[in-house]
């Protein structure tokens, strides 16, 4: 196959690109057209957009039918929905699916759960379990939000104290059973 394919799409703003003709000629499918003789060729540039890639992050996705024993790490969005026994880690997101039996450390940016984990969650931001999720482990965070109907067994710290406690008492306080100075 020759690149003239392509150049139709590629190369073109998307309001550049040419209208398919109401009736194609039998000879030629619709989906292929060769450019009109004598036309200049069109600058070459980045396409406008790429409809097999999603806009945002790449999101990456573990079936059910996946079975891991050891450490995962990842970058981005990590949807699970199969078995993980080990350690994540991640700055990213990840999201266990309502298939998902995780028995793992999970160390991450966010972690969104709808199935079980069995194991201690430490997210930088946010830990959200929803109505269908069981956890048994403890959980750290910034922000937990717990479903009506989610099971959630251990200890949970949530947020980062604004001040640290202070431990010593000031040079100039006295303990209050200190025998005063004459």
């Amino acid at each position: 196959m020759s690149d003239n394919m392509f150049k139709k799409v590629i190369g073109r703003r998307p309001d550049e690109v040419p209208e398919a003709p109401a009736a194609a000629p039998a000879s030629t499918p619709p989906s292929v057209s060769a450019p009109a003789a004598g036309s200049p060729p069109s600058p070459v540039s980045a396409p406008a957009s790429k409809p097999a890639a999603p806009a945002g992050p790449s999101r990456n996705v573990l079936s059910t039918d996946v079975d891991i024993k050891g450490t995962v790490k990842f970058t981005n969005d990590l949807v699970v929905d199969g078995k993980i026994e080990g350690e994540i880690a991640s700055s990213g997101n990840l999201t266990v699916g309502e298939n998902a039996r995780l028995k793992a450390e999970i160390k991450c940016g966010t972690v969104v759960v709808y199935g079980k984990v069995h194991g201690n969650i430490a997210a930088s931001d946010r830990v959200d379990l929803k109505s269908s999720a069981e956890v048994v482990g403890d959980i750290k965070a910034k922000t937990l939000a717990i479903e009506a109907g989610a099971i959630f067994v251990g200890k949970s710290t949530v947020g980062t104290p604004s001040t640290p406690a202070a431990s010593e008492p000031k040079k100039d306080d006295k303990p209050a059973n200190a025998p005063a100075k004459a």
